[in-house]
């Protein structure tokens, strides 16, 4: 190879070289911090930030604006008024109105109360649950309890006046809340539209009883629980004995209607219900009646379909037809004791029973329905 010739490779070789390396000086990273890179820590310098000369901002916890009570006097009422709703019924059912306020007796632990005011209850809008078994113990698709329970929860929904508002609660092994309280009769109707096919077989009553009365117990203004059950419960964490008990404490009255009573019937004629069933049903029917006479509430058992109506228009006079007896109970303790109300019609000369008559001059027999009592408050420290 000619010199020229070598001379000439070795001078592009070079210059070749030389422009990578300037390349890779152009391409590498920016030693610049930019705008998204971050910055190092500066040292400190002891200098203070400019944030740091405005007023800091003021704390709620603060105790330095706090009032100083000491040595004030501070006052505690030991006032407690209670209320019994009342409803005086004949023997047909209807209210009895006009009763003076002088022919009530209130007895609270068989004591006499002095009554501060008996009014006649207004027509202000009720707070209702309707409480629905619905198993598949006996409400089985398209059966006559399926269908009795059915007419029974359509019914007494469209008693109700509007400005009423009803929650919808169905129990089988958990209660479910089909709808809270509300005035809206479509969102009732969509809730009863969802009672089509019973999942479990166990039926929780006491459960399911006890855990709406509790929800309810807060509740201001009058207010009630509507039961459709048969009355059996199989499977609560709560037995008879502590449901009555929470029932009675609640305050909330409870109107159970009684389901298959026919359909029993023709089962026990004709040899389908043993003893043991018989029983069941009978103690059933015996819890209904003790929460609702406990509770100040009613109980039915209807054999007919055709009973219903009357039933109905039963529960919205009893609910809605009522005296209020105020009176400040005579014992002051705060021991949360559960204390036993008596209410009785007399004749305030005699002390005796109020003789009633009709528009005939017939004596009328009557009944009284009331709680059976409330919890005494506890001391607050």
């Amino acid at each position: 190879m000619r010199p020229w010739t070598l001379i000439v490779l070795c001078a592009t070789a070079l210059l070749t070289l030389t422009g990578l390396l300037i390349g890779q000086d152009d391409q590498g990273p920016n030693r610049q911090p930019g705008a998204t890179v971050a910055r190092p820590r500066k040292p400190d310098t002891g200098e203070t930030a400019p944030d740091s000369d405005l007023p800091k901002i003021p704390s709620k916890l603060s105790k330095k604006n706090e009032t100083d009570t000491t040595g004030l006097a501070t006052f505690k009422s030991d006032v407690e008024v209670v209320s019994v709703d009342v409803a005086v019924l004949d023997n047909k059912g209807r209210f009895i109105p006009g009763l003076p306020a002088g022919n009530f007796r209130v007895l609270e632990d068989n004591v006499p109360q002095q009554i501060k005011a008996v009014n006649m209850g207004t027509e202000a809008p009720m707070t209702i649950a309707m409480v629905i078994e619905f198993s598949g113990r006996f409400q089985q698709f398209y059966s006559s309890t399926w269908y009795q329970t059915l007419t029974a929860a359509y019914g007494f929904a469209q008693t109700l006046k509007p400005q009423d508002y009803l929650a919808i609660v169905a129990y089988d092994l958990r209660a479910e809340m089909l709808t809270d309280f509300t005035q809206d009769r479509a969102k009732i109707q969509e809730a009863l539209q969802r009672l089509n096919i019973p999942g479990f077989s166990e039926s929780n009553l006491y459960d399911a009883l006890t855990d709406t009365a509790d929800r309810m117990s807060g509740i201001e203004g009058r207010k009630a629980i509507v039961l459709i059950s048969s009355g059996i419960d199989t499977f609560s964490k709560l037995n008879y004995g502590e449901a009555r008990k929470k029932l009675q404490e609640s305050g909330v009255p409870v109107y159970p209607i009684g389901l298959m009573q026919a359909l029993r019937i023709m089962a026990e004629a004709g040899g389908y219900l043993g003893n043991i069933q018989q029983l069941d049903f009978l103690q059933a029917d015996n819890a209904m009646r003790t929460f609702a006479k406990e509770t100040g509430g009613m109980a039915f058992f209807p054999r007919f379909f055709g009973e219903f109506p009357t039933i109905f228009q039963q529960i919205q006079l009893a609910m809605r037809s009522q005296y209020v007896i105020t009176y400040e109970p005579a014992n002051k303790a705060r021991n949360g004791a559960f204390r036993k109300i008596k209410v009785e019609v007399v004749n305030p000369a005699t002390n005796e029973p109020l003789l009633v008559k009709d528009e005939k001059g017939k004596p009328i027999k009557y009944q009284i329905i009331a709680k059976a009592g409330y919890k005494a408050p506890r001391e607050v420290e």
